[in-house]
């Protein structure tokens, strides 16, 4: 009899766990996980006339999708030598990071460097990272591979950031590939590229973003049965 009583109480906290687990999921956060990015921003610029969009060349090193809140890093230029001190900030910054948030990070005029590499990608996935966003380049793009962590980078080069530049800020606003990132908003990435979504407008966002979806899926039925786009644009009225 105590074996089953403990063996119940057993099974009661692995379902407090998991209910509290399902539960503080963000709806917010879900939808954006499933919704397409493409269908994210044409929904911000149809609303508000505005590109959410980062630069075309911001993009994955691997097939990926996912979506999180903002932690963003900022790195200033500066030759110097006092090492990796100087750059201590960013390390910081992983190991401050909620379970899947996004690292937003930017190095002021950083194409030609590296900003990360395997160790702060590993740091990153085993600390439950949704994924990373670079304004820079990425090194060890192997050992990122194999570890299936999401980034999107500008370019890939064999390069270090340190001696280069110094650690300028941790969830301050950056403009990361041409689009203002504050803590907190939302990260919306796939194959397609990177959108930035202001929390306080990521309900609405979202909705639009959810109706633009539907109707696109809605209409490749019926182009495929009547074999027309120009039917399907005037019926549905998405293009």
């Amino acid at each position: 009899m105590n074996r089953l009583l403990v063996f119940a109480a057993a099974l009661s906290l692995l379902f407090g766990i998991w209910a509290v687990g399902q539960t503080a999921a963000d709806p917010l956060i879900e939808g954006f996980r499933l919704v397409e990015v493409a269908s994210v921003a044409d929904a911000t610029e149809q609303l508000y006339g505005q590109r959410s969009y980062m630069n075309h060349s911001m993009r994955p090193l691997s097939p990926t999708k996912f979506a999180g809140p903002a932690v963003t890093v900022l790195l200033k230029k500066e030759e110097h030598k006092d090492g990796a001190p100087a750059s201590q900030g960013m390390l910081t910054a992983i190991d401050a990071a909620p379970p899947g948030s996004v690292y937003v990070m930017v190095l002021e005029d950083g194409v030609d460097y590296a900003g990360i590499g395997g160790l702060m990608a590993t740091a990153m996935k085993y600390r439950g990272l949704a994924g990373a966003i670079i304004d820079a380049s990425v090194r060890d793009t192997p050992q990122i591979r194999k570890l299936q962590f999401p980034v999107f980078s500008r370019g890939v080069a064999p390069s270090t950031s340190v001696n280069h530049y110094r650690f300028a800020g941790m969830n301050v606003p950056v403009t990361c590939a041409g689009v203002r990132v504050n803590p907190g908003d939302i990260i919306s990435a796939d194959e397609d590229g990177v959108v930035v979504v202001p929390k306080a407008r990521a309900a609405e966002i979202l909705k639009k973003a959810q109706d633009l979806d539907d109707t696109e899926h809605r209409m490749i039925p019926f182009i495929e049965k009547f074999r027309s786009i120009k039917e399907a644009v005037d019926k549905f009225g998405r293009i």
